[in-house]
């Protein structure tokens, strides 16, 4: 009994003295110790109920090339990926996450515009504007191995187990078939009963999908069978960290599912952010 009380005390002890370091450094706050979900759950809302808004708190931020006109952004294998836009100066990226530097580096033909990406089965994904064509990467080399069509505007981009998820700027999420490329589903997102457009950077957390609302201070969490926005993320807070000329919005989710961190960021901000979800909605 005693040898278990010592052990009790310990691992307290040891949980404060982690707690008062993160505040100390300016990292966390105590309640962070004990690793609260990222996503509070929410149920999902009639077709015209109110939405809950989720505000964010800040947990560290990170440097970001301000020069990097970002459209889409993933993290694998303790790597940031990501493809920037602007016709003739679109890239592919690996970038070291606590620096910002940039560790490889290809670039897009200057006739396309960079879009979103996803990486799938070790290869990467990157999807154009206007010129309905997506490249394949080899997720090592990155050399390109392969491209694919489709008959829309190129935005977002991300990945469930089985399919590419993509949206156009439109209300619109297509799943497409990562071998044929065809279109195998499309939902239609919608909030209190209004069509949601202007969707961007898309990614894939806990069976749900957040997409990037476009010139919006706003992700939404979307429920992938019903199309339903289950939520808002508030993220006004966070871009007002963030001085930007109105092109530079937000845009890049990127989500480390082993650890349950989510990071966000925007078109050419010096600055990434990791976030964390409050619990309570408004």
């Amino acid at each position: 009994m005693r040898r278990h009380r010592l052990l009790l005390h310990f691992r307290s002890r040891s949980r404060l003295l982690a707690a008062l370091a993160l505040v100390a450094c300016g990292c966390a706050d105590v309640q962070d110790i004990e690793r609260t979900p990222l996503f509070p759950a929410v149920g999902i809302p009639q077709k015209t109920g109110p939405i809950p808004v989720l505000t964010v708190k800040l947990v560290r931020t990170y440097p970001h090339d301000p020069h990097a006109f970002t459209q889409g952004l993933e993290y694998y294998r303790g790597y940031l990926y990501e493809s920037t836009g602007i016709a003739g100066q679109s890239t592919l990226r690996k970038v070291v996450l606590e620096s910002g530097q940039v560790i490889q580096k290809v670039s897009v033909p200057p006739e396309y515009f960079g879009e979103g990406l996803t990486i799938f089965h070790d290869k990467i994904y990157q999807l154009t504007w206007l010129s309905k064509k997506g490249f394949i990467y080899d997720l090592r080399t990155f050399r390109q191995v392969g491209e694919f069509p489709y008959d829309s505007e190129g935005w977002g981009l991300t990945h469930d187990d089985k399919s590419l998820i993509m949206s156009d700027g439109t209300n619109k999420i297509r799943y497409i078939d990562p071998v044929s490329f065809a279109v195998t589903r499309t939902i239609e997102l919608y909030a209190e009963g209004q069509g949601v457009v202007n969707l961007n950077e898309l990614e894939y957390v806990k069976g749900e999908i957040l997409a990037n609302i476009w010139h919006s201070t706003r992700i939404a969490r979307v429920d992938p069978r019903s199309g339903q926005v289950v939520a808002w993320i508030d993220l006004s807070s966070i871009v007002a960290k963030e001085p930007h000329r109105e092109e530079e919005v937000l845009n890049g989710i990127a989500y480390v599912k082993s650890a349950d961190r989510l990071f966000v960021t925007g078109k050419n901000w010096s600055k990434l952010f990791e976030i964390k979800l409050e619990e309570n909605p408004r």
